[in-house]
């Protein structure tokens, strides 16, 4: 009997393990954001619980899966977070040099406010070689202008808490 209750503990706490990932740095300046946040994480799948507080957000979830497509839809949101215990993206690339582009559109970064503008415009000036840009709230793409890498450039709006395509 106590091996039976034994193995019924250990299988009920198997079945309720959970997984939590925490991201740090996360552009959240408004209700907005928390709520596009909250919204684009709890989409990736069932049983997602995600809360977003300040630049942290905490992603719980049964499944080591579900809690990386909630961080892969977070980012694919506009939002950008260091990721605990994941080596950043810079760590990845190749040590090739990069083309360095004259002009770029940027879309899917998450400008819904001013403050959101804002923190996108603070990335773009902390890129060496912009020179011009067009960002405003609200809009679902800018344009950069100047001699810079894609590179240069993800890893200032990534710094900001932001995440854009770049083409």
């Amino acid at each position: 009997m106590k091996r039976f209750i034994f193995s019924l503990l250990a299988v009920a706490t198997f079945t309720h393990a959970e997984t939590t990932v925490t991201m740090s740095g996360v552009h959240n300046c408004c209700k907005s954001c928390t709520n596009g946040i909250v919204k684009a994480g709890t989409s990736a799948g069932k049983d997602i619980t995600v809360t977003a507080e300040g630049k942290t957000v905490t992603i719980t979830t049964k499944k080591k899966t579900d809690a990386k497509k909630a961080v892969e839809a977070i980012i694919a949101a506009g939002y950008f977070g260091k990721v605990e215990g994941e080596e950043s993206a810079a760590a990845k690339t190749s040590s090739k040099p990069e083309a360095k582009l004259t002009k770029a559109t940027v879309s899917g970064v998450h400008l819904c406010c001013k403050k959101c503008a804002d923190a996108a415009i603070a990335a773009v000036k902390n890129v060496s070689g912009i020179t011009k840009h067009d960002i405003v709230a609200k809009s679902e793409s800018f344009i950069v202008e100047g001699e810079f890498t894609k590179a240069e450039l993800a890893a200032a709006l990534n710094a900001e808490g932001l995440a854009g395509d770049i083409h």
